[in-house]
């Protein structure tokens, strides 16, 4: 079996930065020798056959045949002289480094041109090497402290391009999140998201609500299946047509089925589709118009209680695309009610660790405990709670949307 010589990067990812002897003694690093200087380069071949560290050396003689050698192969680390004939100074620091971004730089310098070799160093080299003024044993830690060194800036860079894109993205997807439209009367809302993608802020689940100029009061909880980014978009698609829809008038079975119409469109997959339910009440009325899609029942807290409420509906949308209608149920919503609007996310957890779910039942159970909680606590504990139950097997693995609407027209704010 043929064992493969470890490079650079596969050393310092096993022992990091200061790693051991025994993590290099099967490490040969590749050199590259910039020296048009044959003497001098006579020298640097004494050094690497004296040190420890093994080197696999390369010479040549000016920077034309240097791009050649990096064309060809990048070195774990270049040697080079800052006087050759066709470079000159940092300028041939400039061209090593653009031509192998990933190779170490030592710079060799004259006994007078230590200050040259320290504005090498400022401009990108990883050390320099006083020529004639060098030990063995010193030359082969310069050359192994030079690639871990490099090893490590690229690192730190990757990291914190790493840290910008992840912060960029987040400020992206806080951006995408709804921004309530109310008005200020008439209505308490309690908006909760909890995407179920690691490290992200947004899932395929959506919410949004809007209060018209007339008081009437527009709501929407959905959720698109699956749980990538591509199903997020669609989510994000799918709230900002609905918001827009509304806002232009239209409302029921037909906006249902505009947002049909966009999720065919947009969908990467034919089987992808998207349950959801909307609600409007108009200002002072008790009767709620509701229209679900494919989606779940609500939970209606009214005197202290809590009950599971579902009401006629259609299939979800891009089931059977153009084919499906959508009822408009009446929902009766009494004086100091709430309706809770969710996605399935929050009970489909896991219950202890075997293959037994929340369920709607567990959900209610859970709700009814809670029942005499105001609604931000009430929202609060019942994610935590289903949270908890699913600890033992990672915690709630879907997106989660709560949407908990309070109507204060012929009553006090609860407390």
């Amino acid at each position: 079996m043929v064992v493969p010589r470890p490079r650079a990067d596969d050393l310092l990812s096993v022992g990091g930065e200061g790693a051991g002897p025994e993590a290099w003694v099967a490490w040969q690093p590749s050199v590259l020798l910039v020296e048009d200087d044959a003497g001098d380069a006579l020298l640097v071949e004494e050094l690497v056959a004296d040190s420890a560290l093994k080197i696999r050396l390369r010479w040549v003689r000016s920077m034309a045949e240097a791009a050649e050698a990096l064309a060809a192969d990048v070195p774990d680390c270049v040697l080079l002289d800052l006087h050759l004939p066709d470079a000159h100074g940092l300028e041939a620091l400039s061209r090593v480094r653009a031509g192998a971004e990933r190779a170490a730089v030592v710079v060799l310098t004259g006994l007078a041109e230590e200050e040259t070799g320290l504005a090498a160093v400022a401009a990108g080299a990883q050390d320099y090497l006083l020529k004639g003024r060098v030990e063995p044993g010193l030359f082969g830690r310069a050359v192994r402290y030079a690639i871990q060194r490099k090893q490590a800036e690229r690192a730190a860079v990757a990291l914190q391009s790493s840290r910008m894109q992840a912060q960029e993205n987040a400020r992206l997807e806080r951006g995408l999140l709804p921004r309530p439209l109310l008005r200020g009367e008439g209505v308490e809302a309690v908006a909760r998201y909890r995407p179920g993608r690691a490290q992200a802020l947004l899932g395929g689940d959506f919410y949004d609500i809007v209060q018209s100029v007339d008081g009437t009061v527009h709501a929407v909880v959905g959720d698109v299946s699956g749980h990538g980014p591509d199903e997020a978009a669609l989510g994000v698609a799918l709230r900002i047509a609905w918001r827009t829809l509304v806002l232009s008038g239209v409302t029921g079975a037909e906006q249902v089925a505009r947002l049909e119409e966009l999720l065919v469109a947009e969908r990467v997959r034919g089987e992808v589709f998207a349950t959801l339910v909307c609600l409007t009440a108009a200002p002072g009325e008790r009767t709620a118009r509701v229209v679900r899609a494919g989606h779940h029942g609500l939970l209606m807290r009214d005197g202290g209680g809590v009950e599971w409420v579902e009401v006629p509906g259609g299939p979800a949308l891009g089931v059977l695309p153009g084919l499906a209608d959508w009822p408009v149920a009446d929902l009766s919503v009494p004086a100091g009610a709430a309706v809770v609007l969710f996605t399935d996310g929050l009970f489909e957890g896991h219950v202890g660790r075997g293959s037994e779910r929340l369920g709607e039942d567990g959900l209610l159970r859970l709700a009814r405990e809670r029942a005499a909680l105001a609604p931000e606590p009430f929202v609060d504990e019942l994610i935590a709670r289903a949270e908890a139950l699913a600890e033992t097997r990672g915690g709630l693995a879907d997106d989660v949307a709560v949407l908990h609407l309070h109507w204060t027209w012929d009553n006090p704010p609860r407390k």
